[in-house]
């Protein structure tokens, strides 16, 4: 991805080097699903995600410790993910502008180990997610090691752009109000009925993704050879049947809340090739 040397958004807080304690929060990022995975056979119910992430916590404690300079390395990481943010907010402004509506634009925490959010208290294990509580989009970029590693995604810069804009879509989700609708919808269902419709809100936030990438290579030319293979690579790789037979050994279709490999890559090529946000209603073709 060609990101030296373009704007930088001044929407992101670097915390890394501070350690924090804490319970940690299973949020709705991307790693998620392998938190609960590990912690209840089959998955968990989607239900349970949202009152999560508004409600518990918030008065929790954090201790930090001394903090240190930022290395060489994390300050790169921090200016691409500087970059990557101000791509969608130029991006996401245009869009809502076209729908005559307002963007309001949310912030990227940076952390290492712990971090206290508007949605409690987390740690790295939850992986990249969005708290609606507070608005921000809180990662620790070892996520992105551990991709490669335990989950066989081929990395890449474009690969973590991915990742972002995904959980970025959350926040698009908050805004126009489909994230409320869908808990509300989850109301009396069933299990396997509240995780369908959990999968259809992140399938919806890939399709974003997707969006994203066609207008940001639209309006910057950004895209270099492999990229589009980097956020594909990922998609796969955090699919909850690539997931579940990663860890548990066999795939329980009815637990995913996430959707699968190719589900996950469709939606995302769907808004890349349409660049049309009004092509991405997850929920009616998944009925």
């Amino acid at each position: 991805m060609k990101w030296r040397g373009r704007r930088q958004s001044n929407n992101v807080e670097d915390r890394r080097g501070m350690s924090s304690g804490g319970k940690t929060i299973v949020g709705g990022g991307i790693l998620g699903i392998i938190i609960l995975l590990l912690n209840v056979f089959g998955g968990e119910n989607g239900q349970m995600i949202a009152p999560i992430l508004e409600q518990m916590n918030q008065g929790q404690n954090q201790q930090a410790t001394e903090q240190r300079d930022l290395t060489a390395k994390e300050l790169e990481e921090q200016a691409f993910v500087k970059t990557v943010l101000a791509d969608n907010e130029e991006v996401w402004t245009k869009i809502f502008e076209e729908n005559n509506l307002h963007y309001k634009k949310p912030n990227i925490v940076l952390f290492s180990g712990g971090v206290q959010t508007g949605c409690g208290n987390a740690s790295s294990d939850s992986g990249p997610f969005y708290c609606p509580a507070d608005q921000k989009v809180y990662m620790d970029l070892t996520f992105f090691e551990e991709l490669k590693t335990k989950f066989g995604a081929i990395g890449g810069d474009f690969a973590t752009a991915y990742v972002i804009a995904h959980e970025i879509g959350h926040h698009v989700q908050t805004l126009l109000g489909t994230s409320a609708k869908m808990r509300q919808m989850q109301q009396g269902k069933s299990k396997a009925e509240a995780n369908k419709l959990s999968v259809a809100l992140e399938l919806q936030a890939d399709f974003y993704a997707g969006v994203w990438t066609h207008y940001n290579q639209k309006m910057n030319d950004v895209l270099e050879d492999g990229d589009l293979e980097e956020a594909l690579s990922a998609a796969h790789a955090v699919g909850d049947d690539a997931i579940q037979a990663k860890i548990q050994g066999h795939i329980v279709p009815e637990s995913f809340t996430h959707g699968t490999s190719e589900q996950r890559k469709y939606w995302f090529m769907k808004g890349y090739k349409s660049g049309d946000i009004h092509q991405g209603n997850t929920f009616k073709e998944l009925e």
